[in-house]
C-alpha cells in the first residue's frame, strides 16, 4: 500500500468490509505502520506498510457500453482471478471493477497470472451498474412487453417473486437470466424460483411483469 499521508488506498476496513478493499486516506506513516480512514464509514485503524516489488498492468474498464483505459500497480507475485475484483483510480473517479479477462501476452488469455505477467486487463466496472429489463404486461400479452433500463449499485439485490418500484415502473420480478462471469454459485444461468435473489452486477438481464395501474392502456 502506498505511504504518502493524503493519498488513497484500497485496503479492507475492519468496522465495514473486513473480506473486501475499500477506498481509505493515508493520514500519517512512521514506524511501519500507516493510519488511514476509511471513506466508506470513517472508521480510522492502523495498516502495516509492506515493502514489497511491484508492477504495473494496462486496465480496460467497460461501463455501459463505453470503455476506457488506465494503469494499476500491485504486488508483483500477487495471483489475479477472473471473476476477481478490485479498485482502480483514475483522475475522474475511484470504481470498483471486475476482472472479465486477462491478457498476458498477444493472442493469449489467461483465467489467472501473477500481475508481474499481465499485459492487461479487462475489466467491468460493478459498483454501478446498468440492468436491462424486459416487462411483460400482466395479460401475458409477449408482443406488448416493454424494455426498461436500471441504473443500481452493484450490489443491489434483486429477488423472484418481490415487486419493486423504480421511478414510474412497478414490476414483480419473474426470473433472472446470470451473467456468465458471475462469480457466485448460482443453481442455474436462468433463476426462476421465487426467493431466488442475484446481486446487480450479476445480472445478464431481470423479467418481470407489469403491475402498474395504468399499465398497457391504450389510451
Amino acid at each position: 500500500m502506498s505511504e504518502n499521508a493524503g493519498e488513497r488506498v484500497p485496503v479492507e476496513c475492519p468496522s465495514c468490509s473486513p473480506d473486501l478493499e475499500t477506498v481509505h486516506e493515508v493520514l500519517t506513516t512512521g514506524g511501519g505502520t500507516a493510519t488511514v480512514k476509511c471513506t466508506e464509514c470513517g472508521h480510522v485503524h492502523k495498516q502495516p506498510i509492506e515493502s514489497e516489488e511491484t508492477a504495473a498492468a494496462d486496465v480496460v474498464v467497460s461501463q455501459d457500453g463505453e470503455s476506457f483505459t488506465t494503469t494499476v500497480e500491485a504486488p508483483a507475485d500477487e495471483t489475479v482471478y477472473e471473476g476477481g475484483e478490485f479498485i482502480v483510480e483514475t483522475e475522474e473517479a475511484i470504481m470498483q471493477v471486475r476482472v472479465t479477462s486477462i491478457e498476458t501476452g498477444p493472442e493469449q488469455r489467461e483465467s489467472r497470472a501473477a500481475v508481474e505477467d499481465v499485459e492487461t486487463f479487462w475489466t467491468r466496472a460493478v459498483d454501478n451498474v446498468s440492468v436491462d429489463v424486459t416487462v411483460h404486461p400482466k395479460d401475458g400479452e409477449h408482443d406488448e412487453t416493454q424494455g426498461v433500463t436500471l441504473h443500481v449499485p452493484g450490489d443491489h439485490e434483486f429477488v423472484i417473486g418481490e415487486t419493486v418500484e423504480f421511478g414510474d415502473e412497478k414490476f414483480e420480478i419473474t426470473g433472472i437470466h446470470i451473467r456468465e462471469n458471475a462469480v457466485d454459485g448460482y443453481k442455474f444461468p436462468k433463476l426462476g424460483d421465487d426467493g431466488d435473489t442475484v446481486v446487480a452486477k450479476d445480472v445478464k438481464r431481470v423479467y418481470g411483469r407489469d403491475e402498474t395501474m395504468a399499465a398497457w392502456s391504450a389510451w
